[in-house]
């Protein structure tokens, strides 16, 4: 079939494969609504006799209305005893019909451990056609991308099992472990520098070290640099910063390094090395430069854009990725979580302020609550179908999936930009109720109370409390950190906490804060140790009267909790008196609290 006879109203196609793909978008998102409708009615039908729908006496029923007025509107803490259950062997039918083949780790956590999303393994599949639509639509914005490879740093992460046997990981590392990754048929648009044998090496200094050592070696092959979040990039950059001498000394003698151990990256590795006198000259040529501004095209010059997440709490990220690449378009490629794939984004090459992703029908049944923060209580009958949301307005994500979750809210607050045919589309806002993120941790308000209490103990022998506390995410260093902010009381100014002890309190928050916190602390070196800034006493007040000053009631005005505000921090850090970090990693394992 001529490529021309496929011609999409997103552009034309650069191939027939392409085509295919652009005209399947086209086809989904004109028949949204008749898609979603037969969407639930599949779920509906294959999971009729399941324990979780005849527990609402759906009684076999496929239609919109039944579902919404018998199927209640649930979070993960409704359901997590069931998912307990299954988590410790049960295999009957409860959510799906389909067997539950593992546990895919949420970043969201509940009572400090990552949520468990139920999965089933036709979702792969679901997943890689997501994928596959990606590069089509990528390839309408810049041609040419099959001429040259991509460096993407991907990494796995720890997996742990269940009592009941089934696997528990993040959705990447079941992904990047399966053989839709692993045994992927060639295709000249998808090359990676990395192996995979280094991106699926558990170790993250093993798996960084060769991943840029393919990449320096393949320097001028590489057309597009990325990784999963905006700050995974900048870790691979600070990376280059502290061992470009080693890595310049493999390509010097064409061996590797030794603390690179294991046996399967050694084995790959070895078909990759050569000694290269003139690249490992440049490499410390350009690194030992003070000035590391363009670092990435410098490094790698023919790189045409970075492919990164960059929205919500990762734009914050946007200022130092522009310095180290000399403002390189940043792309966003598609929405997706633990729970289920969502959508792409149609316009990768816009800026990331503009990041909008049309939601997928086919990939699940969505719905969408309107989100007002200043009303508690919320209700199904206010949920909205996805071809009924409105431009401008702001809803959270509630979705039902072929692996059974019914009406389970996400958590994500998205703002409806526009339509594409009639698929809305939106952009990312936020995580509910998140204060702190550097990387994939979410740290609420509630957890970092908790964390301030527990770190309070340590300074009761010294007739010290937190009269006020603040914080903020920290991404100037690199990895970023959390920096709390304390105003203290001390009743005997003769026993004031030392140094020590206000680095045990540094330590004592970290231990209290969520797993994946922990893990990004000790596993991915993700995060940077917790500081905390002792500022003046008055401080909080000065805060209250700056707030005040600004058109803030004072009958109204409480601290916030996490700023981020230039003005307020440059208050906060100019009445700091001392400032502490944890000199200790707190604990974390892979196995999940019993």
């Amino acid at each position: 079939m001529a490529v021309d006879a496929l011609c999409s109203p997103l552009g034309p196609p650069g191939c027939e494969k392409d085509a295919k793909a652009l005209q399947f978008i086209e086809e989904m998102t004109r028949s949204a609504d008749a898609v979603q409708e037969s969407v639930l009615a599949e779920i509906l039908s294959r999971n009729a006799q399941t324990e979780y729908l005849r527990m609402y006496n759906l009684d076999g029923a496929t239609d919109r209305e039944s579902f919404k007025s018998k199927i209640p509107m649930v979070t993960y803490e409704d359901l997590q005893p069931i998912i307990q259950r299954i988590a410790n062997g049960d295999r009957s039918p409860i959510l799906s019909s389909h067997p539950i083949s593992e546990f895919l780790t949420s970043s969201g956590t509940s009572a400090g451990e990552r949520k468990l999303m139920p999965t089933i393994q036709e979702e792969l599949d679901r997943r890689q056609l997501l994928y596959s639509l990606l590069m089509p639509v990528m390839n309408l914005y810049m041609p040419g991308l099959d001429k040259g490879k991509g460096l993407y740093f991907l990494f796995v992460k720890s997996e742990t099992k269940t009592p009941g046997g089934l696997k528990a990981r993040p959705v990447l590392t079941s992904y990047y472990k399966s053989n839709h990754f692993k045994t992927r048929a060639f295709d000249p648009y998808n090359v990676y520098t990395s192996p995979n044998e280094a991106i699926l090496c558990p170790d993250s200094f093993q798996s960084m070290y060769s991943q840029m050592l393919c990449g320096l070696y393949e320097r001028k092959q590489v057309l597009r640099l990325g990784a999963i979040f905006a700050s995974g990039l900048l870790r691979a950059i600070r990376f280059l910063q502290l061992k470009w001498r080693e890595l310049a000394h493999d390509i010097r003698t064409g061996t590797l390094n030794s603390k690179i151990s294991d046996s399967d990256i050694r084995g790959c590795m070895a078909r990759v090395l050569r000694s290269d006198p003139e690249l490992a000259n440049f490499i410390e040529s350009e690194c030992s430069k003070e000035n590391w501004e363009r670092i990435i095209t410098r490094i790698w010059p023919n790189t045409k854009y970075l492919e990164v997440i960059v929205t919500g709490a990762m734009s914050q990220y946007i200022p130092t990725l522009d310095y180290y690449s000399g403002g390189l378009p940043k792309v966003c490629t598609m929405y997706a979580s633990s729970e289920c794939y969502f959508g792409l984004n149609l316009n990768p090459m816009c800026k990331p302020s503009e990041v909008s992703y049309t939601i997928m029908p086919n990939m699940a049944y969505f719905e969408f609550l309107p989100h007002d923060p200043n009303s508690p209580t919320v209700t199904s009958d206010k949920l909205v179908d996805l071809v009924n949301v409105e431009v401008g307005k702001e809803y959270e994500l509630v979705i039902t999936t072929y692996a059974g979750l019914c009406r389970y809210r996400v958590g994500d607050i998205l703002r409806v930009t526009g339509f594409h045919n009639s698929a809305p589309q939106f952009s990312f806002i936020r995580r509910k109720n998140v204060l702190l993120s550097i990387d994939s941790d979410k740290t609420d308000e509630a957890e970092l109370q908790s964390a301030v209490d527990n770190a309070s103990v340590v300074l009761n022998e010294f007739n010290t409390t937190v009269v006020e506390y603040t914080s903020y995410a920290d991404t100037k260093t690199i990895p970023g950190h959390y920096v709390i902010y304390w105003e203290l009381l001390s009743k005997d100014s003769s026993k004031f906490p030392t140094q020590d002890v206000l680095e045990k309190c540094c330590l004592a928050m970290e231990e209290s804060l969520n797993s994946v916190y922990r893990q990004g602390r000790v596993e991915c070196n993700s995060i940077g140790p917790l500081e905390i800034r002792v500022v003046k006493n008055g401080t909080f007040e000065e805060l209250m009267d700056y707030a005040i000053s600004r058109g803030a009631s004072i009958n109204q005005y409480k601290v916030p909790r996490c700023v981020n505000f230039t003005p307020i921090t440059e208050l906060l850090d100019s009445r700091v008196v001392s400032s502490h970090f944890s000199q200790r990693l707190p604990h974390w394992t892979p196995e999940r609290r019993r």
